[in-house]
């Protein structure tokens, strides 16, 4: 079904909260494990229901924030979030405390059990206003977001439409560019201020009162940390400072001897381009980089195949940017038929192929576990495992990546194996911030902003601000809508670059292989944890000690030998 056919109705929370009460009576009075498995059967069955309804609602509502029925529709959905997940924890428990535990593990599988303790750590009816609140919160920073008209050269522009005017050849321009970027923040600076201290006192309280120190614990298991620490994660980001970082200021040094700019003059305003002659751009309008799309992923595998004609057929992506939507890019599930939606904001850079192979490598994942994983709740591991999908998709495309760049292909091969490495250290530049701020929710946002830009000195010590409104006063952070809307799952995408980046080397030596261990990565979805799946398909995980130096010397020594004028 083609999704503009899709119907939306408004989900019927009182008689699903009905049906869950009935659904967790006939559990606690179930007879058997094969009945209690039956009855967790029939609760997955609702839950895509009512998942597939809201989604749909979501989506079309962040195609255009402007809509008024669409608007509503998922601030109600927001609301009801939170009381529909005080009518699941009383089947979770329940099934948590079966005395058919043991039987259930072994037909359900053991690590359901072991992530719903871990919802029910995250959970209590008395933070459901708080939550409701946190849910608005998000909603109003997307729409702000989203409302930008930026007067721009005779033209008014989204933030995501200046993009291309970030990597002109011409510095002034690019200047100039992140100079209205800047305004539009500096001018909305009280809300985006406001809007974010309340996050941040919100979800503190969320954590205070469910027994934490800080949000940062309660932010690890809503994360779904199921096999690493916190302090696993420090760990991780000093490995990326001592071993990383000092390769990161050898690829801009590059970078800067590439634009003919002394390394002491090189600033953000060079930041974005490439090369002097420009950034490697797709040659083509974006129907013909998704035509591209649709022959490389026929070609690449008979299961990629499948997956994209059920995409073009269906309809089930939205990637131009236009006014009124939403920010950034995604991949989400309607899992009432079976299949993903990808939604992005094309605006002619490299960034759109970035976003086609990254959010095409969720989208398989999905349409592939959809045949392999029985239970939903583990047909999707947890974000790193995801993210693994997508940005190992990124690299494992690279046959075809002539099919978007033509002669500008091997421009475009370097920089995106080089922005992949400069990508991990700002990745832990956004996860720190966030430690640091919800430990100290008590920091205004000035303290903020210096806090932003000290571990910028830590993670990016090539960046020279120059004097720019906005990112020269430490704000460049509120441009990154995860830290509103998706605190801590920035590490994620570190730890999957790190993924991608063995896959993309093994692809190097031996492509069949490559993508047979990225089938076996993908075919497992979350049965398993994210470091048991890395070793599953004998790769190291990103936890593992020495496993970022390794990693990443490696991908640095291919950017070496394979330079770019």
């Amino acid at each position: 079904m083609k999704f503009s056919e899709m119907p939306y109705t408004r989900p019927d929370y009182a008689a699903a909260a009905k049906e869950l009460d009935s659904l967790t009576a006939r559990l606690r009075g179930a007879a058997s494990a094969q009945e209690q498995v039956g009855l967790y059967k029939e609760y997955e069955t609702l839950l895509s229901h009512l998942s597939t309804q809201a989604t749909l609602c979501s989506i079309r509502h962040t195609v255009d924030t402007r809509d008024a029925f669409y608007e509503e529709e998922n601030n109600y959905n927001d609301e009801q979030a939170p009381l529909l997940e005080e009518k699941l924890q009383p089947f979770r428990q329940a099934l948590l405390a079966s005395p058919y535990r043991a039987e259930l593990e072994e037909s359900l599988g053991k690590l359901l059990f072991q992530n719903m303790e871990l919802e029910e750590k995250a959970f209590s009816p008395e933070i459901v206003p708080l939550m409701q609140e946190e849910n608005r919160l998000a909603n109003e920073y997307q729409k702000l977001y989203a409302s930008a008209q930026i007067p721009f050269m005779g033209k008014t522009v989204t933030v995501a439409q200046l993009g291309p005017y970030k990597e002109s050849t011409d510095r002034a321009t690019r200047r100039a560019a992140l100079e209205a970027e800047g305004s539009f923040f500096d001018e909305n600076r009280e809300q985006f201020d406001e809007l974010f201290d309340k996050l941040v006192k919100n979800r503190t309280q969320q954590a205070k009162a469910l027994g934490f120190e800080s949000f940062v614990e309660l932010g690890a298991i809503r994360r779904m940390r199921n096999c690493y620490t916190p302090a696993d994660v420090a760990s991780f980001r000093d490995q990326v400072v001592r071993d990383l970082v000092p390769l990161t200021v050898k690829i801009k040094e590059r970078q800067a001897k590439r634009l003919g700019i002394a390394w002491e003059d090189f600033t953000f305003t060079d930041n974005a381009l490439s090369y002097k002659d420009g950034s490697a751009t797709p040659q083509g309008t974006p129907e013909e980089i998704l035509a591209a799309g649709k022959k490389m992923y026929e070609e690449l595998s008979p299961e990629t195949r499948d997956f994209i004609h059920l995409m073009f057929d269906n309809e089930l992506f939205d990637v131009l940017a236009k006014d009124g939507k939403a920010p950034g890019g995604y991949c989400t599930s309607l899992p009432d038929y079976q299949c993903p939606f990808i939604f992005s904001n094309f605006n002619g850079t490299s960034g759109d192929v970035d976003v086609l192979t990254h959010e095409a490598g969720h989208a398989f994942a999905d349409f592939i576990a959809s045949q392999t994983v029985a239970v939903r709740a583990l047909s999707c591991p947890t974000m790193e495992g995801a993210e693994t999908h997508s940005m190992s998709m990124e690299f494992l495309t690279a046959p075809w990546h002539h099919l978007f760049f033509g002669e500008l292909t091997d421009k475009y091969e370097l920089s995106h194996a080089e922005d992949a490495l400069l990508f991990i250290p700002y990745g832990c530049l956004v996860d720190h911030f966030q430690e640091e701020v919800y430990r100290h929710p008590e920091m205004t946002p000035e303290e903020r902003n210096q806090k932003w830009l000290e571990l910028e000195g830590r993670y990016r010590p090539y960046i020279n601000f120059d004097g720019l409104p906005f990112y020269g006063r430490g704000a460049g952070w509120q441009r990154q809508l995860h830290i509103y809307l998706y605190p801590f799952y920035y590490i994620d995408y570190c730890l999957a670059q790190v993924m991608s980046l063995q896959f993309y080397a093994l692809s190097l030596e031996d492509r069949e292989k490559a993508w047979e261990k990225y089938m076996a990565f993908v075919r497992q979805g979350g049965t398993k944890t994210f470091v048991d799946l890395a070793h599953s398909v004998d790769l190291r995980s990103p936890i593992d000690q020495g496993c970022v130096k390794d990693v990443c010397q490696a991908a640095f020594q291919w950017t070496e030998g394979h330079l770019v004028e």
